[in-house]
């Protein structure tokens, strides 16, 4: 079983445990195909540990996405809960329920084990509260500030497991965040809106281009709406151009599992133009053939620098 050798080789042995990282992998290979494939491409020893960062968030944007009541505080007492765990206090139960959530606490071992600061996640749990009740963003800005929480940390609690070998890949590990999130937004502006009610592209964007709410909600794809996604693609654009030269600075054999990733989430920039912005009605997916096209190359790449250090180090 692939997750049980990388279990084994990441040295985590308890039962209790290993089940909760391979409820973190089954989020992950489930809602993040991307993110699964290329994480893959790491040591069998890091794996597990990037399929707890995703199950974490994956688990909070599950709690904000299903609630009806904007006030409710299920969200809020599981990040309470989970941080007051991080400081052995609190019972670490998930609120309504007799049991600890794995997901926390495969989380909770990975940030000691790689030294995640508790900062990147009472940010990320801030971004999510946010979640409850705003629905837009006045400037570019605004939305900075949420994605600092919902995305950039992301990348900086990443960072450690990539082992970064320059300190200026801190700020590329940002960028790469927010340029995954600001795809996401372009790539979900239909859904976001139709579903949750929430704009995340900048309002003062939509007033420079004469879009409104309306607008959007009518699913038609006009000439201002396609200048409006037209601008959102070039701005992701440069963040990925920011962010690229980070991956040499990343440790060997942590480069293919970003650079994967980095690939097809910005192909999928590329899928929404060649469909022509048609994202109000139907989601952009990069085909499988490119997936594999990508994927496969890397692997087998990911497998000789594998090798090769492994050879390094014995010799």
């Amino acid at each position: 079983m692939m997750s049980g050798r990388a279990l084994d080789a990441a040295g985590i042995t308890d039962p209790e445990l290993r089940s909760a990282f391979d409820a973190c992998r089954r989020l992950n290979r489930a809602h993040g195909r991307t993110y699964y494939l290329s994480s893959l491409l790491l040591p069998p020893a890091k794996r597990p540990f990037v399929w707890a960062l995703y199950g974490f968030a994956r688990r909070a944007d599950e709690f904000v996405d299903a609630m009806a009541d904007p006030e409710s505080q299920v969200l809020l007492d599981w990040g309470r809960t989970f941080l007051d765990s991080l400081n052995g206090n609190g019972t670490g139960l998930v609120p309504g329920q007799a049991r600890v959530d794995p997901v926390a606490k495969a989380m909770a071992h990975t940030m000691r084990r790689w030294g995640i600061p508790r900062a990147h996640v009472e940010a990320f749990l801030e971004s999510m509260q946010m979640d409850l009740t705003v629905t837009s963003y006045p400037t570019y800005a605004d939305l900075e500030q949420y994605m600092y929480g919902s995305a950039a940390v992301i990348g900086l609690q990443m960072l450690p497991i990539l082992d970064p070998m320059a300190p200026e890949a801190g700020s590329r590990a940002r960028a790469l965040g927010e340029a995954f999130q600001m795809t996401n937004f372009i790539r979900d502006v239909g859904e976001d809106l139709h579903q949750r009610g929430r704009i995340y592209l900048p309002m003062e964007d939509l007033e420079v281009f004469g879009v409104t709410r309306a607008v959007l909600a009518a699913g038609a794809i006009t000439p201002s709406v396609r200048e409006l996604l037209r601008f959102e693609v070039e701005r992701s654009r440069a963040l990925y151009a920011f962010a690229e030269p980070g991956i040499d600075m990343l440790h060997p054999t942590s480069r293919d599992c970003v650079r994967t990733a980095f690939t097809l989430y910005r192909d999928i920039l590329t899928e929404i133009e060649e469909t022509g912005y048609q994202v109000l009605t139907r989601r952009a997916v990069v085909p499988r053939r490119r997936r594999l096209a990508v994927t496969a190359p890397a692997w087998w790449r990911a497998r000789g620098v594998r090798r090769e250090q492994l050879r390094w180090q014995t010799a």
